[in-house]
């Protein structure tokens, strides 16, 4: 029998220490849990600060962009159209569109097209200096600037 209670007082030992193996594993799984937890919320901000920078610089590059193919597209437009200001309504300067438009369309009618000629010369000379000013000095002077003629 003493080798019955032997063999008892080991199977008990050993299960005392897989009890205290298991809680101080289970101890070890909650404190991972909790760093992995708090390393998750930490990239987790990154990634939130991460995606908000970049859509601040894709919006600053969308503007600068933008800025750009307006040179281009006003420039364009008042060389091939420029009797009708439709360059001018591109800037978002309306009453000088609305002017130009007025003159080539009404006087020039009643002056046999002097009006519309007039402003066709107008609009390529507009034309010629917004496609030959630098980027930087187009936004400056036409869009920030908000200079509507010349």
């Amino acid at each position: 029998m003493s080798d019955e209670k032997k063999l008892s007082d080991d199977l008990n030992d050993m299960l005392g220490d897989a009890k205290e193996g298991a809680k101080k594993a289970a101890d070890k799984a909650g404190e991972m849990a909790g760093e992995a937890k708090e390393k998750a919320k930490e990239f987790a901000e990154e990634a939130k600060e991460a995606a908000s920078e970049f859509a601040d610089d894709a919006k600053e590059a969308f503007d600068k962009a933008t800025g750009d193919n307006k040179k281009v597209l006003a420039g364009v437009l008042a060389i091939l159209l420029g009797a009708l200001g439709v360059h001018k309504f591109i800037l978002g300067y309306n009453k000088e569109g609305i002017i130009m438009l007025i003159v080539t369309l009404v006087i020039g009618v009643f002056t046999c097209g002097i009006g519309a000629s007039l402003m066709g010369i107008i609009g390529l000379i507009e034309g010629i200096i917004y496609l030959t000013k630098s980027d930087e000095e187009f936004y400056n002077t036409y869009q920030a600037g908000k200079k509507s003629w010349f």
